[in-house]
């Protein structure tokens, strides 16, 4: 039950100028909603008073904190030292020995957990397959071989290029089983990104499918991957995994199935013993905004604090069925599809296919059929379910669920609203996390059995996490006052550098602010140390002397009754500096016309004050999106100033959505 089941907005935006560079916070949320007693009582972390206790002692002695989460793995050799730090570089655990493989795989197997599901898995035509920790073990242990007869060695770069499916979690384990380095590439990217993510990283081998199944089709992977190696000079091998039974070329001496290799490889492999800095995976950022940056994550900090957010913020339990929407070529489907619950011997799920195949039910269906208890998806998915309607939701029977997450970007507090009644039926806490590729694992997020969460903010830092709010000058934000999103001190699992790039690491995330990790985001921080995430600086507009995030905005779009999806940008204005403009997605049954238009505008200055009213409001069939569901908001920037698109859109999913866009609609 919520405390308060009223919305309450204020009425104008605070005064700021751009001569001190605050950001205006004008939109006010006071719905509460504390944890369910029943959940609270066999939580790990029951209430905010162990809460608050955990993240003073964790403040004061981080080593010690840090130091007792590192305990509970299997070291071949312990750390002389927790930290060691030199602005912005960071050693974690130095001077120790590991291999995460081992300890998310090998550590279950040896267990009785070595017949427990680790990987229930679904295709989109309903095929289903389980491997248990003992047969993830033989699997990885058999491509570990696998990789060294293909001459990998520690250290080497591992392009993987695959859908989702089992083998592509076995490739990444055997990776950091042999001490490769992984670098997946999601399989929706074009030839060009293949390439220049292989080149940049200096990949040796890549790994691939023939194809992947999507919306009752297929996709050829091997002829995107033809084209895009035909550049890439480091690439000595290509593996193959027959899916779905392409017509592709196989080339003598480069092309490998891995069938065949998997039928002369053992099934027994030692893991490597690696130092806790040594790489584990490089993983790009999608280059929307120029030249992609390979994120470098190492192998034993990252270990940690992957296993530990996901044990808190999850709250797992030995029974549970564990679904996270995420593809592994995303930061979410490495820490929380594979790392993350494999670490802590939990059972996920994995679904190679569309969230409409065959139709609008599909992830409802799932949960039901596998009673699936946590699901954690994205509210991009989230807001295309409303669209659709909620009968698809209620004709399952959801009541296996018992905790709901978000991840990819803030949720408006409307579609939170939704998923806490429909689909979680008002009884499953939403743990609303905030976190990026560059963090590696959550940074801020409730705790479901003790943080009262309110809709739309992901609330307060987890224990270790030293998260604040600040103006331009560094010094800590008033409550409710705009400013920039920080990290204080340095954590386990953050990124050492970007890839072949220390100057640009230095330059993105440590040059704004003395000391301080960058994240890019503006926020505010509310009476209850509740941190709303405001958008990207990028996305943060002057109009008329008052810098407004424009997520707060696009909430208010969303919050009335005929909007499914908004985003809102700005375009320059002689008199205001900018001028807002609103790309709005209408559920079916409405039309939009001057009168829809007008009573929008009127919204959300009531809302939340008439310095934030769009200038502007464009009626969108949908919105230009990448693959992994973030709206490109740099496009709809180019359409609203130019009403051309003149930037890079190799990673957009729709091109039909642009054509529809360009055409300005009159009434």
């Amino acid at each position: 039950m919520a405390t308060d089941d009223k919305k309450t907005a204020t009425g104008q935006a605070a005064s700021s100028s751009p001569a001190n560079d605050k950001i205006s916070s004008v939109l006010s949320e006071k719905r509460k909603f504390p944890p369910p007693a029943a959940f609270s009582t066999n939580a790990r972390i029951k209430s905010m008073e162990e809460y608050e206790k955990l993240y003073s002692d964790a403040e004061k002695d981080p080593d010690a904190y840090w130091g007792g989460l590192a305990e509970e793995f299997h070291w071949f050799k312990k750390w002389d030292t927790v930290l060691e730090w030199n602005t912005p570089y960071a050693k974690w655990f130095q001077g120790g020995t590991t291999n995460i493989c081992y300890n998310a795989v090998d550590v279950h197997a040896n267990s009785w957990r070595k017949n427990k599901a680790a990987i229930i898995w679904e295709g989109e035509e309903g095929e289903q397959r389980v491997l248990t920790y003992g047969e993830l073990h033989r699997q990885v242990s058999k491509f570990a071989n696998v990789l060294k007869i293909a001459g990998i060695k520690p250290g080497d770069r591992v392009g993987i290029y695959m859908g989702m499916v089992p083998e592509l979690v076995i490739a990444v384990l055997a990776c950091a089983r042999v001490g490769a380095v992984h670098n997946v590439i999601f399989a929706g990217f074009s030839a060009h990104a293949i390439t220049e993510r292989v080149n940049d990283s200096r990949a040796k081998l890549l790994i691939c499918c023939d194809g992947t199944r999507r919306r009752g089709g297929s996709i050829n992977l091997k002829n995107i991957v033809d084209e895009a190696i035909v550049n890439t000079p480091s690439i000595r091998s290509v593996i193959v995994l027959k899916v779905t039974g392409e017509n592709i070329s196989m080339h003598d001496g480069m092309d490998h199935w891995w069938h065949d290799l998997m039928g002369l490889a053992s099934d027994e492999s030692e893991p490597v013993e690696v130092e806790s800095e040594h790489p584990l995976f490089v993983l790009y950022t999608s280059g929307s905004t120029g030249k992609p940056k390979g994120i470098l994550h190492t192998t034993a900090g990252y270990m940690v604090h992957a296993a530990s957010s996901f044990r808190y913020v999850f709250d797992i339990r030995d029974d549970d069925i564990y679904w996270c929407t995420a593809d592994v070529g995303w930061i979410t489907g490495h820490s929380y599809m594979v790392y993350g619950p494999l670490l802590n011997g939990a059972t996920l799920l994995m679904y190679e296919g569309a969230p409409n195949y065959p139709q609008w039910d599909r992830f409802w269906d799932i949960i039901n059929r596998h009673k699936v208890t946590i699901l954690y998806t994205a509210p991009t998915a989230i807001r295309a379910f409303i669209r659709a309607g909620d009968e698809w939701v209620t004709k399952h029977n959801l009541s296996s669920l018992r905790l709901l997450g978000t991840v990819g970007e803030p949720i408006n507090p409307e579609a939170w609203m939704w998923y806490h009644k429909v689909v979680g039926q008002e009884k499953c806490p939403i743990v609303d996390t905030w976190w990026q590729t560059e963090t590696g694992g959550i940074m801020v997020s409730p705790l479901p059995g003790a943080t009262p969460t309110k809709p739309g903010t992901a609330t307060r830092p987890l224990p270790g996490i030293m998260a604040d709010v600040v103006q331009k000058d560094g010094t800590p934000c008033g409550p409710n006052e705009g400013g920039y999103l920080v990290i204080k001190k340095p954590w386990p699992s953050m990124l050492r550098t970007i890839y072949g790039d220390n100057k640009r690491y230095e330059e993105t995330y440590w040059s704004e602010f003395h000391d301080m990790y960058f994240t890019g985001d503006g926020a505010r921080k509310d009476e209850d140390g509740y941190i709303w995430i405001m958008g990207r600086v990028d996305d943060v507009v002057n109009v008329s002397g008052h810098r407004l995030g424009t997520s707060e905005v696009e909430s208010a779009l969303v919050s009335y009754e005929a909007v499914a999806e908004a985003a809102v940008v700005s375009r320059p204005d002689d008199i205001k500096g900018n001028a807002l403009v609103a790309f709005v997605t209408l559920k079916d049954e409405y039309e939009g016309d001057m009168k829809l238009r007008e009573a929008l505008r009127n919204h959300v200055a009531k809302e939340i004050g008439p310095i934030a009213k769009p200038d502007e409001i464009r009626w969108a069939k949908g919105l230009p999106k990448t693959r992994s569901g973030k709206i490109m908001r740099r496009l709809l920037r180019e359409l609203a100033t130019s009403n051309e698109i003149k930037g890079d859109v190799t990673t957009l999913e729709d091109f039909g959505v642009l054509e529809n866009l360009r055409e300005k609609e009159e009434d």
